[in-house]
């Protein structure tokens, strides 16, 4: 099951802005909320529908084609084929945006989308009653605020650099009438949710804002999984839950994979040492267990993850092509380089989601005679050392009944430089007998987990120890 965090609060707090930082940073998705009803307010004021007429805007709805896309990392909003990412950020949408997110029909409209991404990703939910109607079981709750004055300063700002014309004492005013239509309104009022944690910025920078609300979240996900077994609620595992709608009834063992082709095996090779040639001379690079790298394909590389050249430094010892998951932004980029991340084996996963498709790929990677690289950690160590890892890895590994190759990247710093000593260790291939596969339930994913993790870790130990 998918990370929820709400963040709610009332206009000019800076929920988005802290929000973007803080999915970025957590490498979760970004959903504005606001941006979905300033979209629909955009779309009534543009086609001269009253949005003081409930009726009139209910009527429109099924007219209004919004979506929200993501480009680099940035979230794009789409109304009806056009982005309109910057035309929502007006006082006079904004206003828009604050009646009709008053209609019940429109909150009905956009409550689908907003549930059905959350359901699918670890996600950030701005917004003004994310945490009490939206998703009132959100693991973490924020309630953001900052004073009137300080709120109407921030706005004032950001719209002067924009060109707009509007003076502070609109702003403020405008803010003002915004606190009171939202938290008098019939329909979902901007409140505090009872478990909510509220975090007041008014004297806080906004990296300042952004790390109490970070240390909060941290402490409330520690706080949940510190929880004794006897005292939780009897429910399933999220793992369970997602593998309950996922059918591998049709994921067979990779018991005869086919050879790669020798010729594009010699390209291969080409590449393979033109990479390698260039690697050593921009990094002081040494590499150990060689002889641990298989000569034929189907192999899982599970390693711990630093960079993103970290794909590169496995591939450079492996006889054949490796494919590896990539966060599905990659994909959105230009088309040369969604060319060469496809070419050299990459395959789109949307973080967080439960998408029995990324493992049906995988399987089809080993059959065709690819190793397959997978960071268990899911997200890159900044200091080296290793994260949790989860039990993605496991579940392939069951399912493939592959030999599994432990590896380890280490550098010193958050960052590769120029002759950076970064030092690549295979580990002695795991058999599936060693892994003692029984089945793809819970308890045996954990215990296959912990046996790759633990062979990491030994590689890691090795590495500092070499730095």
């Amino acid at each position: 099951m998918s990370i929820n965090i709400a963040i709610d609060g009332p206009s000019g707090a800076g929920k988005s802005t802290i929000a973007k930082m803080l999915a970025k940073k957590m490498e979760y998705v970004y959903v504005d909320t606001g941006a979905l009803y300033r979209s629909v307010a955009l779309y009534m004021l543009r086609n001269n529908v009253d949005i003081n007429n409930d009726r009139a805007v209910g009527e429109e709805l099924p007219k209004v084609d919004v979506r929200l896309t993501y480009n680099n990392g940035t979230q794009q909003v789409i109304l009806c084929g056009e982005n309109v990412s910057d035309s929502i950020r007006t006082p006079e949408v904004s206003m828009g945006a604050s009646r009709v997110s008053a209609i019940p029909a429109v909150r009905q409209f956009l409550f689908d989308l907003q549930r059905n991404i959350a359901k699918e990703n670890n996600i950030i939910m701005d917004g003004r009653d994310i945490g009490t109607v939206v998703l009132p079981n959100a693991d973490v709750k924020i309630f953001l605020t900052a004073s009137a004055e300080e709120r109407a300063s921030r706005r004032f700002r950001e719209l002067s650099e924009k060109g707009d014309p509007s003076t502070y004492e609109e702003v403020l005013a405008d803010i003002n009438k915004r606190d009171y239509n939202d938290t008098h309104r019939d329909v979902a009022p901007l409140k505090k949710a009872d478990d909510a944690a509220e975090v007041d910025t008014t004297s806080l920078t906004l990296e300042q804002s952004v790390e109490a609300i970070y240390k909060v979240i941290n402490d409330r996900l520690s706080q949940k999984e510190s929880v004794p077994a006897e005292e939780k609620p009897k429910e399933k595992s999220s793992l369970a839950l997602k593998r309950e709608s996922l059918d591998f009834s049709n994921v067979k063992p990779v018991t005869n994979p086919k050879p790669y082709s020798k010729i594009r095996a010699f390209g291969y090779l080409i590449l393979r040492v033109f990479v390698t040639f260039c690697f050593k001379i921009a990094f002081n690079l040494k590499v150990y267990g060689k002889e641990n790298v298989p000569k034929t394909g189907s192999n899982i590389f599970a390693s711990c993850h630093r960079s993103n050249l970290d794909p590169i430094f496995i591939a450079i010892n492996a006889r054949v092509p490796n494919s590896y998951m990539a966060k599905d932004e990659l994909f959105h980029c230009n088309k040369f380089f969604v060319w060469l991340i496809k070419y050299m084996g990459a395959f789109p996963v949307v973080r967080g989601s439960g998408d029995g498709g990324v493992i049906s790929t995988s399987i089809q990677k080993l059959e065709e005679g690819r190793n397959l690289v997978i960071f268990p950690e899911g997200t890159r160590s900044k200091d080296g050392k290793l994260g949790r890892g989860k039990t993605g890895v496991a579940l392939i590994a069951a399912l493939a009944q592959v030999p599994v190759i432990p590896a380890a990247i280490s550098f010193k710093g958050e960052k590769l430089k120029f002759r950076s000593k970064v030092i690549v260790t295979y580990g002695k291939p795991i058999s599936p007998e060693e892994l003692k596969i029984e089945g793809s339930d819970t308890r045996s994913l954990k215990k296959i987990k912990s046996v790759i993790m633990d062979g990491i870790a030994e590689l890691v130990n090795e590495n500092v120890n070499k730095l």
